[in-house]
């Protein structure tokens, strides 16, 4: 019995050696350290929402077995819980077992910080001598300033340069990735660390200019980068998604799937950024590597298309409650708003999926000077759809509304209330040509035109469409009575 017991407490007492020395073997093995002077190739993807997905490439010599491995100089605006390392070429017996994100970044202030109850030395210079002094003190506290006490003196402040003995191993330079993982080689391999990042940004803008006739334009876009991620990306191989990703607010992981390729089409010849399709997105991938800075804001070119035809609209568009109670016969003056429409065809010289961005809009004066007409937001436009622009309102052409009668109607069936309103509105044109204004209702409720001296198409449930045209310097008067019921 007693040998039994002899035997059994020898077995515990070797097992505790032995994960006694792998603990020691691991707190004593070497950290090997990974700048980007080992990277070899960096791709970076960036989405419509402060999002990127980053693969960065080294080199790396491991040793065979357990390994410590800080992987510096990533995003620091990483989510460490998306980062996934793996060898490409030494797969088999690479497993990774430990991650830690490094963000306490070495600054003066944060070494001060670990030193708090420790030593450090103190280099005090003689003011007339120049004579150097090194004196030992502990630092106390270092809120709202520095205490130090030196031999049996507590002071306040610095008063000299301070000497440490070394930099906290939790305190890094750069922000680094340390990891913990087991090598099957000593061999050099190569190391890939996928990551998403907050931090980078990208948005369409477009450069449209109108010809004399107000019949084409010329469009150029172009791609706004915005780093703010912390980290620089070297010859970075780019790539863009135009679409909503849908993400998981605390699970960014989700966002981290691989999306199905679908189809691919060509760009513009002049454009550097090549399209494709993406699952139900649109990436654009850019044709040579470029150079991401940190805190740096950087355009691309992603198209240029030429001689696109438009056509040019004045619309007037009024608002439903009009219909609803009697507001007497005073007029009121409406703005008459300047649109342009395009046809994102390739019949039309376009045919591109646009991603979304401001479409700003110049034309030449009389002296050939490009001048500023106007602005408008896209949303993500796929080709053969219509691309429409407000431009501004018209300074020549103007309109005057007012209602000339309003009076109860019989209610009838599953009505209770029904009217009857007339409207009259002056459209007038002070240009040397003559235009067409297009005239938007929102009638509520169910309609009937009774009278109306321009014919009318009801282009919705609730709309009524009047195209009026007018002559040069010249006036037209629409006048209209519609039932209303509801």
């Amino acid at each position: 019995m007693k040998r039994v017991k002899t035997k059994s407490v020898f077995i515990i007492t070797f097992l505790l050696s032995l994960i006694l020395g792998q603990v020691s073997a691991k707190t004593h093995v070497t950290e090997h350290r990974s700048t980007l002077q080992d990277q070899t190739e960096v791709a970076v993807t960036i989405y419509n929402d402060q999002l990127a997905l980053v693969k960065d490439l080294r080199t790396i010599r491991l040793d065979s077995g357990f390994n410590k491995l800080a992987f510096r100089e990533v995003s620091a605006q990483i989510r460490p819980e998306t980062a996934l390392l793996r060898s490409l070429n030494y797969s088999d017996g690479f497993r990774l077992i430990e991650q830690n994100f490094d963000f306490d970044l070495l600054t003066p202030q944060k070494l001060l910080e670990k030193y708090v109850g420790k030593k450090v030395k103190v280099v005090k210079t003689h003011p007339t001598t120049g004579e150097e002094k090194l004196l030992n003190a502990v630092v106390l506290s270092v809120n709202n300033g520095v205490v130090l006490q030196i031999g049996d003196r507590i002071e306040m402040g610095i008063p000299g340069r301070v000497v440490f003995d070394e930099v906290p191993g939790n305190l890094r330079d750069r922000p680094t990735l340390v990891m913990e993982l087991n090598s099957a080689t000593s061999k050099a391999q190569q190391l890939q660390l996928s990551y998403l990042t907050g931090g980078l940004s990208w948005k369409a803008d477009y450069v449209a200019e109108l010809d004399e006739s107000d019949q084409f334009i010329d469009l150029t876009g172009w791609v706004t980068l915005n780093n703010q991620s912390g980290a620089t990306y070297k010859n970075a191989k780019l790539q863009l998604v135009a679409g909503d990703v849908n993400r998981v607010q605390d699970d960014f992981r989700e966002a981290k799937r691989k999306f199905e390729r679908l189809a691919q089409s060509s760009m513009a010849a002049e454009a550097d950024m090549v399209e494709e399709a993406l699952f139900e997105y649109h990436l654009y991938t850019l044709q040579r590597p470029t150079t991401i800075k940190e805190n740096q804001s950087k355009q691309v070119s992603l198209l240029s298309a030429t001689k696109i035809p438009v056509n040019k609209e004045f619309l007037l568009k009024g608002q439903s409650y009009y219909y609803q109670s009697s507001y007497g016969s005073i007029g009121q003056k409406m703005k008459v708003g300047v649109f342009v429409e395009l046809k994102n065809d390739k019949k039309s010289n376009l045919g591109l999926p646009l991603p979304k961005g401001v479409v700003r809009v110049y034309k030449n004066d009389k002296s050939g000077n490009a001048q500023f007409i106007g602005e408008d937001h896209i949303d993500h436009t796929p080709k053969n759809e219509e691309v429409r622009l407000k431009l501004g309102d018209a300074f020549d052409v103007t309109a005057d509304k007012k209602q000339t009668q309003f009076k109860k109607a019989h209610a009838i069936g599953k009505y209770s209330y029904a009217y009857t309103a007339s409207f009259q509105i002056d459209l007038k044109n002070a240009k040397d040509e003559e235009i067409e204004v297009v005239v938007q209702e929102p009638i509520p409720g169910d309609w009937k035109m009774k009278q109306e001296s321009h014919k009318h198409k009801k282009v919705a449930a609730g709309t009524a469409e009047w195209r009026v045209k007018i002559p040069a310097e010249g006036k037209t008067t629409l006048s209209y009575d519609v039932l209303v019921r509801y």
